[in-house]
């Protein structure tokens, strides 16, 4: 996330979708029900025994003692408060309301995630303009330090000194890299660049990518920027979050041609994106063809539903247990050595 909101409906929508994935009974999407996607409060305490049961029956079904979420967010203080002002003001931009589900202090965040049988999540942060980066990834050292089951995170921005940055982080020994085209607004095959997607292609780093344009297009958004950097990095390791949405099978379509591309559930098949950006279901097959490149992403705390209520969104895709457990699990277990 970054520093401070930009200003603009542009940037509402973006930083609003970018946590758009509301499922299951806090959701209504029926058509004569109100507007599409209203959210209403759940009845349960988030994060509470009930909540926790729920995820501990998901697991159990699956026979997986825990999971590993990819795409979840911690931050400073100071920026995840401005994020969270940032979505209050939001909610009537974009027609509905918006609460954050999981407002809770840090250590309270982290005991939540470890509660639901997370074993390993991630501190994604992005930098909206230059000169944040390289203090966002020194925070996110310290994070991953006093936290170790968070995977250590860093990001980047095209400006001069991004490779720099890049090095520093991975020197810091970053795992994974979080790339946001929207909130950044830059090309990814910024001249800029070049030298940073060369490090991560090398050293193997995962970078998670929202490259999609959801809900509103960016300058660089879609399959085709991110097309043209799998030409000159065609051995990144690049996940598309979101699943790409709503490009959907653009983005299948570089999975298909590239074998290091991966994407993330995060926002996918939940009422709220069904409403306006439904998945193909003609694509589902493709979905469950690449089983093994395709992790669990939540997007949690920032989200206006329970995190059970993202499980059981996955769930009703009927790609059936053995795609379930990859993706929750095994998958990303694999990519990162856990």
């Amino acid at each position: 996330m970054s520093e401070e909101p930009r200003s603009g409906q542009k940037d509402s929508a973006d930083h609003a979708a970018a946590h758009r994935e509301p499922s299951g009974t806090p959701v209504d999407v029926t058509p004569d029900s109100g507007t599409p996607g209203d959210v209403t409060p759940d009845s349960g305490t988030p994060g509470g025994e009930s909540e926790r049961a729920q995820v501990a029956a998901f697991r159990s079904a699956l026979g997986l003692e825990s999971l590993i979420d990819v795409h979840t967010h911690f931050m400073p203080e100071r920026v995840l408060a401005k994020v969270w002002a940032y979505f209050d003001a939001a909610g009537p931009l974009v027609g509905r309301a918006w609460p954050i589900t999981y407002r809770e202090e840090e250590e309270r965040r982290i005991e939540l995630l470890r509660g639901f049988g997370v074993r390993a999540f991630t501190s994604m942060l992005y930098p909206h303009k230059p000169g944040m980066a390289r203090w966002l990834n020194d925070w996110a050292a310290d994070f991953a330090a006093r936290v170790p089951d968070c995977l250590h995170t860093a990001t980047f921005f095209a400006e001069p000194g991004a490779s720099d940055d890049v090095r520093h982080a991975l020197d810091q020994g970053a795992r994974v890299f979080k790339c946001h085209l929207q909130v950044g607004g830059y090309d990814p095959n910024d001249p800029l660049l070049d030298d940073v997607w060369g490090q991560l292609a090398d050293s193997g780093t995962p970078v998670v990518t929202h490259c999609g344009s959801g809900p509103v297009p960016g300058a660089f958004t879609g399959p085709g920027p991110i097309g043209e950097l799998l030409k000159r990095h065609p051995r990144l390791r690049l996940v598309v979050a979101h699943l790409g949405m709503p490009e959907y099978e653009g983005f299948l379509d570089l999975a298909e041609r590239h074998e290091d591309v991966m994407l993330d559930t995060t926002m996918a098949f939940t009422p709220f994106v069904e409403a306006s950006d439904p998945f193909p279901p003609a694509a589902l097959p493709r979905l469950a063809a690449l089983r093994d490149r395709v992790l669990l992403g939540t997007d949690f705390p920032n989200i206006p539903y329970s995190y059970a209520d993202a499980l059981h969104a996955l769930e009703r895709t009927g790609l059936g247990d053995d795609w379930l457990r990859a993706v929750c699990h095994d998958n990303a277990a694999r990519l990162f050595g856990l």
